[in-house]
């Protein structure tokens, strides 16, 4: 049975028996375990199974672990340990710069994983932000990359979505051009403000009712752009 202070662990490996240690062991020491064997199935149970921390081994079938990780940081703080065989400097590198929080190679001990995780736990924020974002009549599913608008699919290019998300990330808030085009083109972008003003055009064309009187998507004329959920 789950009391309100246990906390939940998601272990993302292919690996049947791997699993079967880990969620012995996790719960063992008092943890309830959610588990899935690729990329995609974890992005969808970090989604909607909320958990504190997650495991997870960086040879999927489906998606580099590194790619989890990226993809789990477009709209989630989640505490992640990466397991895995791969021991090189540059292996690890990655897995942290992609925002992994810590490193643990197998084969490993009980003692140290449960340490590690413990570790990640500690520094981790108790609160969860939500996977799904909606306002007026639109809804972004930020684990599953998907908008819809009245329900229906909206199909956005990769840079409208990326556009999109930030602004969503950071919702209620202006987000200054230069933040924006660094973040969606590079550091030697921040001076294209063009670039910006086309994809802004193209996704209120999109999302917006009334595009020249944008409801959600608010130009801050000469600083930025603002989300307005109401």
């Amino acid at each position: 049975m789950t009391t309100p202070s246990q906390q939940t662990v998601l272990v993302i490996d292919d690996e049947v028996q791997i699993r079967r240690f880990l969620r012995l062991t996790l719960e063992a020491d008092g943890y309830r375990v959610l588990e899935a064997d690729t990329g995609q199935l974890g992005l969808g149970e970090a989604a909607a199974g909320q958990p504190d921390g997650i495991v997870l081994d960086l040879g999927l079938p489906d998606l580099e672990g590194t790619d989890v990780v990226r993809r789990l940081r477009e709209w989630s703080q989640t505490p992640v340990l990466v397991l895995t065989v791969r021991d090189s400097e540059e292996q690890k590198i990655a897995a942290l710069d992609a925002g992994a929080d810590d490193y643990l190679t197998k084969p490993f001990s009980s003692r140290e994983l449960l340490a590690r995780l413990r570790a990640v736990l500690r520094r981790s924020q108790p609160a969860h932000e939500p996977a799904i974002v909606a306002f007026g009549d639109i809804e972004v599913d930020l684990a599953s990359r998907i908008v819809r608008r009245a329900g229906a699919e909206v199909k956005l290019t990769a840079k409208e979505y990326a556009l999109l998300r930030l602004l969503v990330q950071h919702r209620g808030r202006v987000v200054i051009h230069r933040q924006i085009l660094r973040e969606l083109w590079g550091p030697h972008a921040e001076e294209s403000t063009h670039y910006l003003r086309v994809q802004m055009t193209h996704l209120r064309k999109k999302l917006e009712t009334d595009p020249h009187q944008p409801r959600h998507l608010k130009t801050e004329a000469g600083i930025g752009y603002r989300l307005v959920e109401t």
